[in-house]
C-alpha cells in the first residue's frame, strides 16, 4: 500500500483562470478546522519533522512546489507537489518532512483539528516505538 495518498480536485476555468473550491464532506475527507499556508521557505532548509497522534491534514502547493516525504515507520516515499489541483491527505502517525521549496512555494494546509500542541510527535525515535 502506497503512502502516497492524492485528492484530485476538480478545477473550473477558462481562458480568465482557474477555480478550485475545497468543501468539507465534500472533497476534504474531513471537517475542516484550520487553514494554514507557508511561504518565503529556504529551499535549502527541510520543515516538518514531525507526526500527528490524531490530526488529519491535506496539503495543497497552490504556487510553486516543494516536496514531501511520507514515512509509516517501515517504508518511505515521496511526492513533489507542483499542481494547485492537487492535495496530499497526511493521515494520523504519518511522519513528514517538507523540503526542496521552489522560491515562490506557497503550501497550504487543511487541518482537521485546531492546533494542539499535545498531538504533535516531533521526536523520530518517539514516533518509531509508537508504531511497533
Amino acid at each position: 500500500m502506497s503512502l502516497i495518498k492524492t485528492i484530485q480536485f476538480n478545477k473550473f476555468g477558462d481562458e480568465r483562470g482557474s477555480l478550485v473550491s475545497l468543501e468539507s464532506f465534500e472533497n476534504i475527507p474531513f471537517d475542516i478546522k484550520r487553514v494554514y499556508y507557508l511561504y518565503g521557505m529556504s529551499s535549502h532548509l527541510p520543515r516538518g519533522f514531525h507526526a500527528h497522534k490524531e490530526l488529519v491534514q491535506v496539503a495543497v502547493c497552490v504556487k510553486g512546489s516543494c516536496s514531501i516525504l511520507m514515512d509509516d515507520g517501515k517504508s518511505k516515499d515521496s511526492i513533489k507537489l507542483d499542481d494547485p489541483s492537487l492535495g496530499l491527505l497526511i493521515d494520523a502517525m504519518q511522519w513528514h518532512e517538507m523540503s526542496g521549496f521552489s522560491e515562490d512555494c506557497v503550501l497550504m494546509v487543511l487541518a482537521s483539528e485546531n492546533y494542539n500542541e499535545a498531538d504533535y510527535i516531533r521526536n523520530y525515535k518517539d514516533y518509531l516505538c509508537l508504531m511497533e
